[in-house]
């Protein structure tokens, strides 16, 4: 019976070992954050290049997603405070909204409900499996990629706290 326990035991650990590595997110601190073109819902293509100089948040999320519902007052706050700021080392704060979804409807609903206003909300309407999410290896969300004005990673998933601390430093 202790054998069988211990066994038990053991394949949980490695069950939970298993998923956290899968999980984790494809790139990490000081990589180069990988360049994709994506459209926003009136059809203008954006790409990651065209911020440069810019601090970019960007945010993987989904209308249907509780955990990135729950945190929208969050990232409203954050784009409230340091966008269109003066900073030290950059130009300005932009979040840039990746939808892992399948229903345009919900999505605009959402961004409309949640008080989403920035400018760069894309989606491709194939949840995990966009393009965008496969080159970040985005398994799980809300992801989050923190990137420099250089357009390097300076930090994934990073607690709000952080994020203002982050922008809060670089203020003039």
């Amino acid at each position: 019976m202790k054998k069988a326990s211990s066994i038990i035991l053991v394949l949980a650990i490695l069950g939970l070992v298993g998923q956290y590595i899968y999980k984790m997110p494809k790139y990490n601190d000081g990589e180069v954050a990988p360049n994709f073109v994506n459209y926003l819902a009136n059809g203008d293509s954006i790409q990651l290049s065209d911020f440069k100089g810019k601090m970019v948040l960007l945010d993987f999320w989904g209308s249907w997603c509780g955990p990135c519902r729950q945190e929208s007052p969050a990232l409203v706050q954050l784009y409230n405070k340091f966008h269109g700021k003066e900073f030290k080392n950059f130009d300005d704060f932009e979040i840039v909204s990746v939808g892992i979804e399948t229903r345009k409807e919900r999505w605009l609903g959402a961004i409309e409900k949640d008080g989403l206003y920035w400018k760069y909300h894309v989606s491709e309407f194939k949840r995990l499996k966009s393009k965008t999410a496969l080159l970040y290896g985005v398994r799980e969300i809300p992801t989050k990629y923190l990137i420099n004005p250089k357009g390097n990673i300076i930090g994934v998933n990073l607690p709000f706290a952080e994020l203002d601390k982050i922008l809060t430093e670089e203020l003039k």
